[in-house]
């Protein structure tokens, strides 16, 4: 408790809003987990639709990543989040109402759209209010506060489902539009005003795509985005043929939000003031060998072992990866360089499926959980690397302050 309430000390008062507004729209997150089960029990839809439905809200997903990301450079923090935010519960409602196959498919992809292009401008302006020193723990807090979410989510919907699905879409909805409208209110335009040295021609958009160091850790994001992925992929195929009972492996699978709930901050106050690279290494070579270790489970008690190791990696590595993102971007790119991080993930999770299916079917499960351990030590070399070429990089001006709220 005490590690908790230090953890939320010193930080601004806006940060607070953005906060709670990110609370907020994680325990409003109905519809996503639900929507299988929606369109194939109550609208009467094949698992492949309902399959093709899940995989448009996944492509309105990730090209939210880059459009969000170009819409909060250029518009501002407030209008993108709110205008993301806005999309989103209109398509969610209208989600809940469609019934024709075309409409519910684009109202699908809209949901994808809407609810990930708020990202990066929510990103941007955490890294805009908060001092650079200030910035994992901001990011921790943030990371907390969604998994929290994420963990009371679907037993809420649950009870709301009882009285009719269109309930789950109407609330996620109404969630959706006060989040965005809590950061529009009572938070400032955050986009930060530039310096005199850093007086130059505003760069191109694709400058994000020339700044090699920014891609090499772009590629080691995207590397363990993969290892991370098989959470959903190859665990529940291994689980199902080693027996696991479908109870347990239930208690299994939510012990990954468990964790984050109750180790985020402890561990977030241990790496907070470590050097980054340090950080992102270790986190990847923790979440290497929980993978890893996979192969040798055969119980429900070792895969929760495994779980509870490869969620450390990840409670270490999400915030500090999106401070290290804030850091390595020019202020007047925040969003783009936020947005293409979150396309790292979005691809992991499109491509994962696809080789992890393949050597599953041609080699076996144990290929799966070797590759996980070979790319955590590749990445944990590749951050060490990153992190000694950055040490000698000169400093970078930073951006002037953001005045407070009267």
């Amino acid at each position: 408790m005490r590690i908790a309430l230090r953890s939320l000390q010193g930080l601004p008062a806006q940060y607070w809003w953005l906060w709670s507004g990110t609370l907020i729209n994680a325990l409003g997150g109905f519809v996503v987990p639900f929507m299988a089960i929606y369109l194939t029990v109550q609208l009467g839809y094949s698992t492949a639709f309902a399959g093709l439905a899940v995989t448009l809200y996944g492509v309105g997903n990730m090209l939210a990543c880059l459009v969000g990301g170009i819409l909060t450079d250029r518009l501002g923090r407030r209008p993108a989040l709110l205008g993301a935010q806005v999309l989103a519960a209109v398509s969610m409602t209208g989600l809940g109402l469609a019934v024709d196959p075309i409409c519910i498919g684009v109202f699908a992809f809209l949901v994808g759209a809407g609810l990930n292009a708020a990202r990066p401008a929510r990103a941007a302006m955490m890294a805009d209010l908060v001092a650079p020193a200030d910035r994992v723990r901001a990011y921790t807090l943030n990371f907390w506060a969604i998994n929290l979410g994420f963990a009371v989510a679907p037993a809420m919907a649950g009870a709301l489902a009882g009285n009719g699905f269109l309930w789950l879409f109407l609330a996620n909805a109404l969630a959706n539009l006060l989040c965005g409208l809590i950061v529009y209110y009572k938070l400032p335009e955050t986009s930060p005003t530039t310096t005199r040295s850093e007086a130059r021609p505003r760069p191109r958009r694709e400058s994000v795509l020339r700044d090699r160091f920014f891609l090499g850790f772009l590629v080691l994001t995207f590397l363990m985005a993969m290892v991370y992925q098989q959470y959903l992929v190859a665990l529940p195929v291994q689980m199902t043929a080693s027996g696991v009972p479908a109870a347990q492996y239930g208690l299994v699978m939510g012990l990954n939000g468990v964790a984050i709930v109750l180790l985020q901050l402890p561990i977030g106050k241990l790496t907070q003031r470590a050097d980054p690279w340090v950080v992102l290494a270790v986190a990847a070579l923790v979440a290497g060998i929980g993978f890893g270790l996979t192969t040798f489970a055969s119980t429900a008690l070792l895969y929760a072992a495994t779980v509870v190791i490869w969620s450390v990696g990840e409670i270490a590595n999400s915030p500090t990866s999106m401070a290290v993102v804030a850091d390595l971007s020019p202020n007047s790119m925040r969003g783009r360089y936020q947005g293409v991080y979150n396309l790292a993930w979005g691809a992991a999770s499109a491509v994962a499926p696809v080789l992890s299916g393949l050597a599953m079917q041609y080699a076996g499960t144990w290929l799966v959980w070797t590759a996980c351990a070979v790319v955590g030590v590749l990445c944990a070399a590749g951050h060490l690397l990153l992190g000694r070429r950055r040490a000698t990089a000169p400093p970078e001006p930073q951006p002037l302050p953001v005045p407070a709220v009267p």
